[in-house]
């Protein structure tokens, strides 16, 4: 398992975006490093965990919890075939494209070392948007995307330092419990009589998410 390409965006203004100023930074482009990995802060202040990334909409996008944006490079290849068109790492806004690694199986709290200094935590996985859309080009995206269920994984910073591409990744802890990103992201979006099954993740899910699934409990029952 290894970071196959480290990805960071500039600020750029297109058309496809709600964000005020008309502005995005997912147009992530492969760097060599190294860069220095930190937690930003709480979202709507903190941006990227990332040094010299840009996130733009700070509504919903960056802070402690979204830090750092994985994907999979499997995903990507996968996505590749059925498009019929090349997908570069870093196409999807991630940070880290991933090679070896089942970034949409990851449980929530699982912690990932990569190189000799980071440690990561997974807290959710993507939900895809308007921009996302208006970035990748494909008529429908935001459907197809959610229907597809692997929408890589959200991950807060445990511990910072440096990070460069061709870095190792190695699994430091997985739960017990069989809380997926893949199963987060189902349970938010189109199934959402899975929510109280988020609970078994605890802390380490996204806040959002986890005050969404107690929301459901206490109005449904578990």
């Amino acid at each position: 398992m290894k970071l196959l390409s480290l990805n960071l965006g500039r600020a750029r203004a297109v058309e496809y975006t709600d964000q005020p100023e008309g502005v995005t930074g997912i147009d992530k482009q492969p760097v060599e490093g190294p860069v220095r990995v930190t937690a930003p802060g709480p979202k709507g202040v903190g941006a990227s965990g990332l040094a010299g990334d840009a996130v733009c909409d700070m509504r919903h996008h960056g802070g402690d919890d979204q830090a750092v944006y994985a994907v999979a490079r499997e995903d990507l290849d996968g996505w590749e075939r059925e498009l019929g068109r090349t997908l570069p790492n870093g196409v999807f806004g991630e940070n880290l494209t991933t090679e070896g690694l089942d970034v949409s199986g990851a449980r929530i709290g699982e912690r990932w070392r990569v190189g000799s200094e980071v440690v990561l935590e997974v807290t959710c996985g993507r939900i895809p948007c308007r921009t996302f859309q208006g970035h990748v080009g494909e008529k429908g995206w935001v459907k197809r995307f959610t229907e597809r269920g692997a929408p890589g994984a959200y991950l807060r910073v445990i511990e910072p330092g440096e990070i460069r591409s061709g870095d190792p990744i190695e699994i430091v802890h997985r739960p017990d419990h069989d809380v997926t990103v893949a199963l987060q992201f189902r349970a938010v979006t189109t199934e959402q009589a899975l929510l109280p099954r988020l609970l078994a993740a605890g802390a380490a899910l996204h806040p959002e998410s986890l005050a969404k699934a107690e929301k459901y409990v206490a109005k449904y029952g578990a």
